[in-house]
């Protein structure tokens, strides 16, 4: 990896690594949320800073080329990613008809 990528690739995850920190002190995001963020950011920063283990994790993990491997852990990651907000949609879509029902029930008792 050349230097000016690898350059190019920190600042970019530390720009993410910073916008998700500053998202969860101005509570625009919740603790437990952000970590669907950071584990990756964190992954990818790992992968950036260790020369070696890329190429060590390519073929350990019995990939031809680390790009193709970096491409498979991208659409993994992505895919996880939309899971787990998937799953926080689906869990405040069932809180929210909670409330809608306790709320019509309040209002009915007057």
């Amino acid at each position: 990896m050349s230097t000016v990528l690898k350059i190019t690739s920190i600042l970019f995850l530390l720009f993410v690594l910073f916008l998700i920190l500053h998202l969860v002190k101005k509570e625009r995001i919740a603790i437990k949320y952000s970590f669907v963020w950071l584990i990756p950011v964190v992954i990818l920063i790992i992968f950036v800073l260790i020369p070696g283990f890329l190429t060590w994790t390519t073929n350990l993990l019995g990939f031809q080329t680390a790009s193709n491997m970096i491409l498979t852990i991208l659409v993994g990651l992505l895919l996880i990613i939309s899971i787990a907000l998937t799953v926080i949609v689906s869990t405040q879509k069932e809180q929210i008809r909670l409330l809608i029902q306790e709320v019509s029930l309040l209002k009915e008792k007057k």
